[in-house]
């Protein structure tokens, strides 16, 4: 099982859960169970990449951006899979 890697400037699992916590609020969206139902990806895999126990696979990021209503760019950097350098270009 692959596990995010932290280097550099990544976000940590605590800035992750407090911006899906956001986000799924501002979307009128309660909880995991909410985001299951819109993405078909199951509670126990959104709970780990939320937590940064695991990354995300290419074929479960489309139906997460769509849900979160954000770019790939934007969910990688929240879920600390890449550099959060893009921060500075208003994305995060």
């Amino acid at each position: 099982m692959k596990t995010a890697v932290k280097r550099g400037y990544r976000v940590s699992p605590t800035e992750t859960s407090e911006w899906l916590k956001l986000r799924m609020s501002n979307l009128g969206l309660s909880g995991l169970e909410d985001l299951h139902k819109l993405t078909g990806i199951d509670r126990g895999s959104l709970s780990r990449y939320f937590r940064q126990e695991r990354i995300p696979r290419i074929d479960v990021i489309a139906p997460l951006c769509k849900a979160l209503e954000v770019s790939p760019e934007t969910l990688l950097i929240a879920l600390g899979a890449i550099d959060k350098n893009q921060e500075k270009r208003g994305r995060f």
